[in-house]
């Protein structure tokens, strides 16, 4: 198989991409693989580091942007369709698939253009407006979740689940020993939970010495973030800017404090993580309370709405279930009973059925 995987921007939609690429590699040692992204996105950085391939499109959001924005950005898209167009006669997939972020917008238009078949790929309970547009010229539309489905045209979605990195689904059980706190706030790291996190420091004070924390920050907090460990007498060893290795920070963490994006909860639901969830509060239709609510009811997590985030109440959480191991193994099971493994395959399948010259 030809496939050209075309998105990213963040790692939500970046990371379920690079499962569909690393799983069909695996099992199709030939099989050729192309991402097509931007230079300001995350694939920019991540994908030459993972050795996997990057063309790269002149393009840029438009939700949000005043209406002079939203002018300026046809030329942009006019452009970065014949980009795309140019990629796609040298590389002849047999199919593409879009994973959202507006990168994948003039890809899947070229696509159409050039009747190369697509598939569409939603993480997100509620769908992001790239995929709505396009779904319609979709041959399929993949979903994470079957809320989604009411946002496209039922004959073509199906239910696939949420792709994950290679040794997500093999995240052994929450080890023994000494407890591991695991924070990030996404990608690019989350301002609010790294604030509350620096404060919280002097709250967990009983525990220095006895817990280990690995905090990404993103890089523009890196600095300060690892200043305030220092000043609370805490190693910044542990505060880096990004992980790349998620699947071993899960198996190493007894607990996880982030957002509650698609790809997250997938993520601590493979690994059967228990997890302080702190939704974005901005994300599109608010999505990220969603998913965390529905965690929570299970038993799987704790929702802690960022309007209610501290420095007290977060330590509070934190020093109370690391006490009680008991009450993290119950949570690790209730988020494992909720995983749906497999995606990958569920998802390479769909587009082996749409493929023109199999």
């Amino acid at each position: 198989m030809k496939l050209l995987l075309a998105g990213g921007g963040t790692g939500g939609h970046l990371f379920p991409a690079v499962a569909l690429a690393q799983r069909l590699t695996e099992i199709d040692p030939q099989a050729e693989v192309l991402f097509v992204g931007t230079q300001r996105g995350i694939e920019a950085r991540v994908l030459p580091e993972l050795g996997w391939p990057l063309r790269t499109i002149d393009i840029g959001g438009f939700v949000g942007k005043g209406l002079v924005s939203k002018a300026a950005i046809a030329p942009r898209m006019a452009r970065s369709v014949r980009q795309s167009l140019s990629i796609l006669n040298e590389f002849r997939p047999q199919v593409v698939v879009g994973v959202g972020g507006y990168a994948s917008a003039p890809v899947l238009v070229a696509a159409k253009l050039k009747a190369i078949p697509f598939v569409i790929h939603e993480q997100n309970a509620c769908p992001g407006l790239t995929n709505r547009l396009l779904a319609r010229w979709a041959e399929r539309v993949c979903l994470s979740f079957v809320e989604a489905d009411c946002s496209f045209h039922r004959g073509r979605t199906v239910l696939t689940g949420n792709p994950l990195r290679r040794g997500m689904e093999d995240c052994p059980p929450i080890p023994a020993g000494t407890p591991e706190l695991l924070i990030f706030g996404g990608s690019l790291g989350a301002r609010a939970i790294n604030e509350a996190v620096m404060e919280m420091l002097p709250v967990l004070e009983s525990l220095r010495g006895r817990l280990t924390i690995r905090h990404q920050t993103g890089p523009d907090d890196l600095e300060r973030v690892r200043d305030a460990y220092r000043r609370a007498g805490w190693s910044p060893e542990g505060v880096i800017p990004f992980i790349n290795d998620m699947a071993e920070a899960y198996a190493r963490a007894h607990l996880v404090v982030c957002r509650a994006g698609a790809t997250t909860i997938a993520e601590l639901t493979a690994c059967g993580r228990p997890a302080v969830l702190i939704p974005y509060p901005h994300a599109a239709g608010d999505h990220q309370s969603a998913n965390a609510r529905a965690l929570a009811r299970r038993g799987a997590a704790l929702m802690l709405p960022q309007s209610e985030l501290s420095p007290q109440n977060l330590g509070s959480i934190v020093r109370e279930l690391l006490a009680n191991r008991e009450h993290l193994l119950a949570m690790s099971r209730s988020a494992h009973s909720l995983g749906r493994r497999g995606a990958a395959d569920r998802i390479l399948k769909e587009c082996r059925a749409v493929m023109r010259n199999p």
